[in-house]
């Protein structure tokens, strides 16, 4: 059986579709890739934003429900997604995003592949982190967008799950999903998978006062590890159904298929393949700026496109 190969990508609840295309696209710089429905509710938007093409380990993606109620960040979730940008880019993206508006904190970094982290939320109140990392030029960001070349975005940094205990997530990650411990500092571990780096990184973070937190409009949902192959995750699929897991079946999502399960202390995974990708309905030139449904949702697209909200996209 392979080993997974890093993030494939993290969706997360939004609310006005407007508000969230502005953000991504205008202000961070993201290209949106697709333009969808959710799948298992097509009567809300489903947006994924990435680099160019949209590869594996580069994608955010947002369920979008209008007037839908906040979420609240507890033990159990992901608490903070990070993006990473070139070490030569802070000063660019501190003034960018507060001449946006954005209140950005600079932090100190956590751990030593990291030179500076800025901190900040989305308009719904997610949180995010741009990570300066020596290593972001070995990803492409989007050279199109709104964001110079040399600061675009280049993809996912690492995610942080919150827990009150570390010990049976720890254990399930090491023993059961292959990540190997890098580091650790206070009362936060980092962990990686496959070759490591940017996009390769949990980091679990320990607190035994959390209260437990309700994923809705401002939490994320879910984090997809990315395979190569179906016959991967079919593999992965059996190993953790022997160890005692519920796991969905494989479940066609167009883009990649998807396998879902919970780690011991309550996150949504999802493990995705790489293939066939977002060009497999719109060329390369044209992503993102129809509204793609799979086939045995297009006879339903009259009814769909007239409850979901107008969003113009250009």
């Amino acid at each position: 059986m392979e080993g997974i190969q890093g993030l494939h990508h993290v969706t997360a609840l939004a609310g006005d579709p407007r508000g969230n295309l502005g953000f991504y696209r205008e202000v961070l710089g993201l290209r949106l890739v697709k333009r969808t429905v959710n799948f298992d509710d097509p009567g809300a938007y489903h947006l994924y934003y990435g680099d160019a093409l949209g590869r594996p380990g580069t994608l955010l993606t947002f369920f979008l429900w209008p007037g839908g109620t906040r979420g609240r960040v507890g033990a159990g979730q992901v608490t903070a997604i990070a993006l990473t940008i070139p070490e030569a880019s802070i000063g660019y993206w501190q003034e960018r995003l507060q001449a946006y508006g954005v209140v950005v904190e600079r932090i100190a970094p956590r751990f030593e592949e990291e030179e500076v982290v800025l901190r900040f939320r989305d308009p719904d109140g997610l949180a995010l982190e741009l990570a300066a990392h020596p290593r972001a030029g070995e990803r492409p960001g989007w050279p199109d967008g709104p964001v110079p070349p040399a600061h675009a975005i280049r993809g996912l940094h690492a995610v942080t799950l919150l827990e009150t205990v570390a010990e049976l997530t720890l254990r399930f990650l090491i023993e059961e999903m292959g990540f190997r411990v890098e580091r650790s500092e206070g009362d936060r571990i980092r962990l990686k998978i496959g070759p490591g780096g940017p996009g390769a990184w949990v980091d679990l973070h320990v607190d035994p006062r959390a209260s437990r937190g309700r994923v809705a409009v401002g939490a994320v949902h879910h984090v997809a590890w990315r395979v190569r192959d179906v016959a991967e995750q079919q593999a992965w699929r059996a190993h953790l159904q022997a160890r005692g897991l519920y796991v969905t079946p494989v479940m066609d999502r167009k883009y990649f298929r998807s396998i879902y399960f919970r780690e011991p202390g309550g996150v949504l995974f999802e493990i995705a393949t790489d293939p066939p990708g977002f060009t497999v309905d719109e060329p390369p030139e044209r992503l993102g700026t129809g509204l793609m449904l799979p086939d045995w949702l297009e006879p339903q697209r009259g009814e769909i496109e007239r409850a979901l909200p107008p969003l113009e996209v250009s």
